[in-house]
C-alpha cells in the first residue's frame, strides 16, 4: 500500500536506500549501475564527499531566503562560475529549480524582451518534431513530444514545429550532412516567412535531442545555418541544454561544439548532478539589458529561486568537474564508449542506430534494420528492455516514440563523468544481454 502518487499506478517500485559513486542499492539489497544517471542527471554519480560537505556547509550557514527580500553569497558565486565559463556575451544567469522551469522562463524572457524593445506583435514559437522542452503547459506547447502532448491538446498555445535534425532517418540518400543541415535550415527560413517573421519570437531546439528521439546530434553547420536565419528575421535562438549541456558531451554546454551563441541557454539535470532540484537560464547581455533600460525587472519568479542550498550543491558540482578536469575525460572516455556500445551492439540486427557524443548515447532499435522499420508500439520493447535490465543490474533509459511519437523504440546513455573504463564497458555488456533478451538476434 501506498500513499504516494507514483508515475504508474498499477506498480509500486523498489525502494532506493543508499547510493555511491556509478551504484544504486535498494531495500532488498539489489545493486544496480547506474548507466543513465536517473534522466541524464548525475553527473557525478552518488553520494560524492565534496557536494555533500558544500551542502552541509551552506544548510549550517543558512537554507533558504526568499530572493523578493535577499540574495545569497552563494547564489552570487554560482552566477559568476556560470557566466565565467558561458558562452561570449553572457552576462547572468537566473536560477529556477529544474529543466521545465528553466524553459519556462526562457520563454517568458523572450517574450517580455519583444516587449521591452516594442515589438508585442511576436507572439509566436518556432520549435522541432520530435522534441522535448519540459512537461509544464508552455514548454510542453512548444515541444515536440506527441505522447506527452495529445491529452493535453486543448489546453496548449499554438507553437508550429519544423523538422528534427535526424539524420539517420530524414537524410536523403547521396545528401550530404551538410546538404541536409542546410536543407533544413531554409524549412526554417521557409516557415518563418509563411507564418510572418515579425510574429515570431525565437526558435526553440535542443542542441543535441534528448529523450523523445533519442540522442540526435546535429549535423556540421546545421546550426550555424539555423542561427544565421533567426538573425536575418531578428527572432531569438533559445538553445535548451536541459539534458546535453553541462558537460554532457564532452563541452561545459553543447553548443560550443556547433559554433554557435544562442540568446538564451536553459540548463539543469548535469548543473546539480540531482543533489538539489536546480536549473538555470544563461541570458546574453542584449536581453537583460532591455529589461534594465525598460521595466527594471523580470515578470516571473517561484518560491525556491536561487535557493541557497540547490546553489551550493551545484557550485560544488562545477567546481568539481572544472577541479577534475572531467570534460576532458567525457571527451576521451566517450569516444572510447561509443566504440566499447558499436563493439557489443553494432552488428545486432535489431540494433538501427547508435549516435551521440561524449557521456551521452542512443541506440534504435528496429524490428528490421535493412528498411530501419520500427517494432510495433503494441510490443511495448522499450517497456521490456527497462524491466529486463534492470533484473541484470543496469539501470538505462529506454523510450517509445522515437519515430514520430507513437512508433519507435531506443535507449539513452548517460552515465556520470567519473565512470571507469571497466565501467563503461560494463555498461555496454549488461545492455547488449538485455537487448538480446528481448529481441534476440534470431527471433524477428
Amino acid at each position: 500500500m501506498t500513499h504516494v502518487f507514483h508515475r504508474h499506478l498499477n506498480h509500486l517500485p523498489p525502494v532506493a536506500v543508499g547510493g555511491r559513486g556509478l551504484y544504486l542499492r535498494d531495500a532488498s539489497g539489489h545493486e544496480y549501475l547506474d548507466a543513465s544517471g536517473g534522466a541524464a542527471v548525475s553527473s557525478l554519480g552518488h553520494a560524492h564527499p565534496d557536494v555533500l560537505a558544500a551542502m552541509h556547509r551552506q544548510i549550517d550557514q543558512i537554507a533558504y531566503a526568499h530572493t523578493s527580500f535577499f540574495t545569497t553569497e552563494v547564489a552570487e558565486q554560482l552566477a559568476d562560475q556560470l557566466v565565467r565559463t558561458a558562452p561570449a556575451g553572457t552576462s547572468h544567469a537566473y536560477f529556477v529549480s529544474g529543466g521545465s522551469e528553466a524553459m519556462e522562463a526562457a520563454l517568458k524572457m523572450a517574450r517580455q524582451y519583444f516587449v521591452e524593445i516594442g515589438q508585442p506583435q511576436r507572439t509566436h514559437f518556432i520549435a522541432r518534431r520530435q522534441s522535448y522542452h519540459g512537461n509544464t503547459l508552455g514548454v510542453l506547447a512548444v515541444g515536440g513530444n506527441e505522447w506527452r502532448r495529445a491529452p493535453f491538446a486543448p489546453l496548449l498555445v499554438e507553437a508550429t514545429h519544423v523538422s528534427p535534425c535526424y539524420p539517420y532517418r530524414d537524410q536523403h540518400e547521396g545528401e550530404t550532412p551538410e546538404a541536409y543541415g542546410l536543407r533544413l535550415a531554409q524549412e526554417l527560413e521557409d516557415t518563418l516567412l509563411a507564418r510572418g517573421p515579425q510574429s515570431v519570437l525565437a526558435f526553440v531546439a535542443e542542441t543535441v535531442g534528448g529523450a523523445t528521439a533519442g540522442v540526435l546530434t546535429p549535423v556540421p553547420g546545421y546550426l550555424k545555418a539555423v542561427q544565421a536565419v533567426c538573425r536575418r528575421h531578428g527572432v531569438l535562438l533559445i538553445l535548451d541544454e536541459v539534458m546535453c549541456g553541462m558537460g554532457r558531451t564532452g563541452t561545459l554546454h553543447a553548443c560550443e561544439q556547433e559554433g554557435v551563441v544562442p540568446d538564451l541557454i536553459a540548463v539543469a539535470k548535469g548543473l546539480g548532478g540531482g543533489y538539489q532540484p536546480i536549473g538555470a537560464v544563461l541570458a546574453q547581455k542584449h536581453i537583460v539589458d532591455a529589461m534594465s533600460a525598460g521595466s527594471g525587472f523580470f515578470q516571473h519568479g517561484h518560491t525556491y529561486l536561487g535557493h541557497p542550498v540547490a546553489c551550493a550543491a551545484a557550485l560544488a558540482v562545477q567546481q568539481v568537474i572544472e577541479r577534475d578536469g572531467l570534460l576532458a575525460k567525457v571527451r576521451h572516455d566517450g569516444a572510447l564508449f561509443g566504440q566499447m556500445l558499436r563493439s557489443a551492439l553494432g552488428s545486432h540486427p535489431h540494433v538501427g542506430d547508435i549516435r551521440g557524443r561524449g557521456f551521452f548515447w542512443g541506440i534504435e532499435l528496429v524490428a528490421d534494420r535493412a528498411s530501419k522499420r520500427p517494432f510495433a508500439a503494441s510490443d511495448k520493447v522499450n517497456v521490456h528492455l527497462k524491466k529486463k535490465a534492470m533484473q541484470l543490474g543496469l539501470l538505462c533509459y529506454p523510450f517509445g516514440g522515437t519515430v514520430d511519437g507513437l512508433q519507435g523504440d531506443h535507449v539513452l546513455l548517460a552515465p556520470p563523468y567519473i565512470a571507469s573504463h571497466d565501467q563503461l564497458q560494463q555498461i555496454a555488456t549488461l545492455l547488449a544481454q538485455a537487448v538480446e533478451a528481448v529481441v534476440p538476434a534470431q527471433a524477428h
